[in-house]
């Protein structure tokens, strides 16, 4: 597929990001969007994102824009650094897709780029801007630094003793400083299954192989809990001590109450338990995405700037949108996709409750999430496919023959309808790759993967047919 923007910034088959077209993206970027007074850029581990990055510094020098490159880092932690500094961001990577794939993100001092801005981006393609003088380009080795001492001043460094954790490695780019940060926060670590080949980890649809193995590695070094992150370490994983896999959208639930927000930015995609709870006085459904997440949590804050609005996705990237406070110190407002906070927060949560992850999940409203992908479905058979359903109910009402009666129908982000009996189907493609997303919901974990199986092997067959 051609390179495009989807769900969060730029993405497109290595071949066909060209140095051309990447500079041209930065230099649009540049011209339609305030930068501050310098760029920061950063990469993940994929084998090409090191060759793009430096297409990108090479872009915003030429356009006259100072550089400072922050080398291999995580996401939120180029976020802080850049946003700190009063200045713009690009982050190299493909985030959770496979390698033959990259993309870049595009950050303002402000935050993230909004959708209006990447329509502005689009508009000023073709229009690389003339420097008189060339940005000049420095090296800063420290945003890993100041990222893990956002996260030591606010827990404390006794925060997760006592505890002892498996990291999963493989081609994070947050293994080193994930690391580090557990450490300083008092846990002991294993490392588990460091990679030198880009494996493009989805938190969202963790696959049965890896859900076998992290339990088996719970049983093998009698772990508390195994964690992850997706490759740019803006998605957490996080499972408890046998080794089940914590669904994104019950950590930003968990991170929402052990940070006492109160304003709940989340797609429609996310487990509907957060609408049932007390602890929050306002629910926001918003369409996938991060773009979409963080409109709503500025347009909650435009009403009320003292609000304490948070956003999750139910991949688990978590945005905090008011200045928190931590056991041990503040907690500054990062209103990026953040990995750490959904996986750090939950912990101490259980560690202060006197409780394992496992009690504190069992707590909460019994509602489930599933969720996993079909790849390599082109975009044209997911639209075809969707719009069949959506427009005709008897198309509809067969296809849902096995799995219930349809009792309501959401189409603000592809398809979601409600069975009679409670349970969900929310189907709809990817927006940054080839994909076709399933999501399931119902009362019990069990229940919801059954669902999601018996979706996939259906939509499997209809995409054939098609």
């Amino acid at each position: 597929m051609a390179p495009k923007f989807g769900t969060s910034g730029l993405r497109g088959l290595v071949v066909e990001l060209t140095p051309e077209l990447i500079s041209d993206y930065v230099s649009a970027f540049i011209l339609a969007c305030p930068t501050g007074p310098r760029l920061f850029v950063g990469e993940d581990l994929r084998p090409s994102s090191q060759r793009i990055a430096a297409v990108v510094i090479a872009a915003a020098r030429d356009a006259g824009l100072n550089v400072t490159y922050c080398g291999a880092l995580p996401t939120p932690a180029l976020a802080q650094i850049a946003m700190s500094a009063g200045a713009a961001a690009v982050m190299v990577t493909g985030s959770h897709i496979p390698s033959d794939r990259n993309g870049l993100k595009f950050y303002l001092p402000t935050g993230e780029i909004s959708k209006t801005d990447e329509a502005a981006i689009l508009a000023k393609l073709g229009h690389a801007p003339k420097a008189a003088t060339r940005g000049t380009l420095q090296y800063y080795a420290e945003a890993g630094a100041d990222y893990l001492a956002r996260y030591r001043t606010a827990f404390g460094n006794a925060a997760l003793s006592g505890l002892r954790l498996g990291l999963y490695e493989h081609s994070s780019v947050a293994r080193d400083l994930l690391h580090y940060i557990l450490l300083a926060l008092g846990a002991e670590v294993v490392r588990l299954a460091r990679s030198d080949i880009f494996i493009p980890v989805d938190t969202e649809a963790v696959d049965p192989a890896t859900r076998e193995q992290l339990s088996e590695w719970c049983a093998a070094y009698r772990l508390d809990a195994v964690l992850s992150t997706d490759g740019d370490a803006d998605r957490p994983m996080l499972t408890d001590a046998t080794g089940r896999v914590i669904a994104g959208d019950v950590l930003g639930v968990l991170t929402s109450i052990a940070l006492g927000a109160k304003v709940i930015c989340t797609p429609v995609s996310s487990n509907s338990m957060v609408d049932m709870l007390p602890d929050f006085a306002a629910v926001t459904r918003t369409k996938i995405g991060s773009p979409f997440v963080i409109a709503a949590m500025e347009e909650a804050l435009a009403q009320d700037p003292s609000a304490k609005v948070v956003g999750f996705e139910a991949n688990g990237g978590f945005l905090l949108g008011f200045a928190a406070e931590g056991p041990a110190g503040p907690l500054p407002a990062l209103m990026t996709r953040d990995a750490v906070l959904p996986i750090v927060a939950p912990l101490v949560l259980a560690q202060a409750k006197g409780q394992v992850l496992a009690e504190l999940v069992a707590a909460l409203p019994a509602r489930a999430t599933a969720s996993d992908r079909l790849t390599e479905i082109p975009t044209e058979a997911s639209a075809t496919f969707l719009s069949h359903l959506s427009k005709d109910a008897s198309a509809r009402a067969e296809f849902l023959a096995p799995f219930g009666q349809e009792q309501a129908l959401d189409r603000a982000d592809g398809l979601r309808m409600t069975l009679a009996d409670g349970n969900v189907l929310h189907l709809r493609p990817s927006g940054n790759a080839p994909e076709f997303r399933i999501y399931t919901e119902a009362e019990t974990l069990d229940a919801a993967a059954n669902l999601l199986e018996q979706a996939m092997n259906t939509i499997r067959l209809k995409f054939r047919g098609l």
